[in-house]
């Protein structure tokens, strides 16, 4: 009798998110399984906002184990942890973890006396040019003003790329520690070759910032166009908006933004103002500004241009905005006449969701613990992502059961029960309805967490399980991977970014994800095929 050569062996596939065979306690009581020092970063960095407090752990708490855990990568691996900190910053969108990343990083390497790969760690991190000054305002503030040189050039490559026209007039501002001329002093950059105009950019910064009275050259257009406007009366100002046909095209040959713009009106944006400025105004801008146009009075017309927008699936893409943006946009905006492209919008920020076939259990946590914060203002909690996601994920595999579950003082066949409430999936309908669905129908269920109990009571001969959660039950981690058949693929996706994690995971079946993307959901087929997954920056092909 064969025992291996059968037609349903499958090869085992790996995945790069590891347990060491390590066991620990977690937060809850019971019993987790630790990780490798890569696979806990990861984690942490793509669900860590840096200095916010979880429901766990108090921000100063995660941001000392992301420092200790990246200046530990950056010594041993350091082209690992280059890659990790550019698709940190870009694909992922995490720009304050990413930026001290390259801080911690560099740190770590000058004391450790090992050379190279810093100055390329600052420089692929830097990506929006008030962010060279950030980087120096972090350096200073934790390790004085004597600047080494891996930082001086790293921070220098990022101003040629950054330092433009309209980025000085954008983020050059008062209000910042470092200004641009501040930034040229200490960092010296030359001129790109290319940007003959950059000479002159970099002597007008600075005369801006020791305030030298000295005229605009000639090869800076743009801040030309603005003097003229700034010296229009400010009684003369509204008129150029209201009367002027081509009061857009102006706006935007002065490099004029929102934000400036009602400081230059000297008094609030009105419809006509707003109508102005959203032609030229970028994809997030727009985002965040849905509720002061309804409030505004914007005509339906220019509401419309900015809808087809927003759900254009090319700009979606370039934005690089987090899937949760355009829920949260979703629920701040007061008008119903976003919600179609919002939802168009979050559809396409989704795209990577694979399309899985046969039939998939997926459990979302929505234990008390997934009630923490999961945005800086506080109005998004884990369990709205949770939902999200595991919607999202149902509505594209072929068959799917998506559960709500928790823990309850309860007792099913003398063994603990698990709380579990499965939601009606709409085919074909909203996903933001059915995420508003969620949140108003009872499926934020709070309590403790069971997963293991969840498993066995919703587990019915499933192609696959993936569990949404932050992985801190109070039972044996044991339990978890042993509740369903070894067979059976488990992918964890892990929103919290805690240490220890509720099953082993890497192999034999049992996988671990994280981040606020769609992109982990992408290992899924490629696990199933056999293939190993790979980190997602050196697995973009797949």
């Amino acid at each position: 009798m064969s025992r291996f050569n059968q037609r349903s062996a499958r090869p085992v596939a790996h995945s790069p998110v590891t347990t060491t065979g390590e066991r620990t306690t977690n937060h809850q009581g019971g019993t987790g399984y630790l990780r490798d020092s890569k696979s806990e970063l990861f984690l942490l960095a793509v669900s860590n906002f840096v200095g916010t407090d979880t429901f766990y752990e108090t921000g100063g708490q995660r941001d000392d184990r992301y420092t200790q855990l990246i200046r530990q990568t950056a010594v041993i691996d350091p082209d690992w942890c280059i890659g990790f900190l550019r698709w940190l910053r870009s694909d992922a969108n995490m720009r304050t973890a990413s930026l001290v990343g390259a801080a911690e990083f560099t740190k770590a390497r000058l004391e450790a006396s090992v050379s190279g790969y810093s100055r390329q760690a600052i420089d692929s991190v830097l990506q929006r040019a008030d962010e060279p000054g950030e980087f120096l305002g972090y350096w200073t503030s934790k390790y004085g003003r004597k600047l080494p040189k891996p930082v001086k050039r790293g921070v220098a490559d990022a101003v040629q790329r950054l330092y433009t026209e309209r980025s000085l007039l954008k983020y050059d501002t008062d209000s910042k520690g470092y200004r641009f001329g501040d930034v040229l002093n200490l960092v010296h950059p030359s001129p790109a070759d290319d940007k003959r105009w950059q000479g002159d950019l970099f002597k007008h910064a600075l005369d801006r910032r020791m305030k030298r009275d000295e005229a605009i050259p000639d090869r800076l257009p743009l801040l030309l166009a603005r003097q003229r406007l700034m010296a229009l009366p400010v009684q003369d100002r509204r008129q150029l908006i209201t009367e002027n046909v081509d009061a857009s095209g102006e706006l935007a040959r002065a490099g004029m933004t929102w934000e400036a713009l009602a400081g230059w009106l000297q008094g609030p944006l009105d419809a006509v103002a707003w109508e102005a400025a959203i032609p030229s105004m970028g994809y997030m801008a727009l985002l965040r500004n849905l509720r002061n146009f309804d409030e505004a009075g914007v005509s339906d017309e220019v509401a419309d241009t900015v809808a087809r927008k927003l759900a254009d699936p090319e700009h979606v893409a370039k934005s690089r905005q987090l899937p949760m943006r355009f829920y949260s946009a979703f629920n701040a905006a007061p008008s119903l006449r976003w919600g179609h492209a919002l939802d168009k919008a979050l559809t396409a920020s989704l795209a990577n969701i694979p399309q899985l076939g046969g039939r998939t259990l997926v459990l979302v946590d929505t234990s008390s613990s997934m009630d923490a914060p999961f945005s800086r203002d506080g109005t998004l909690m884990r369990w709205d992502a949770a939902a999200l996601f595991g919607i999202a994920l149902g509505a594209r595999c072929a068959q799917a059961d998506v559960v709500s579950f928790s823990s309850a003082r309860y007792y099913m066949n003398d063994r603990p029960g698990a709380k579990t409430k499965t939601f009606p999936l709409t085919r074909g309908g909203s996903l933001l309805g059915d995420v508003r669905k969620w949140k108003e129908g009872g499926w934020f269920l709070g309590g403790g967490t069971d997963t293991a109990a969840a498993l066995r009571q919703e587990f019915k001969g499933h192609d696959r399980v993936v569990i949404v959660t932050d992985e801190q039950a109070s039972h044996d981690g044991r339990e978890v991977t042993e509740a369903i058949p070894s067979a059976t693929p488990m992918y964890t996706w892990n929103l919290a970014g805690y240490q220890a994690g509720h099953a082993p995971s890497g192999s034999a079946n049992r996988h671990t994800f994280g981040g606020l993307t769609d992109q982990a959901f992408r290992m899924i087929p490629l696990l199933e095929s056999g293939r190993d997954a790979t980190w997602p920056w050196e697995n973009k092909a797949a």
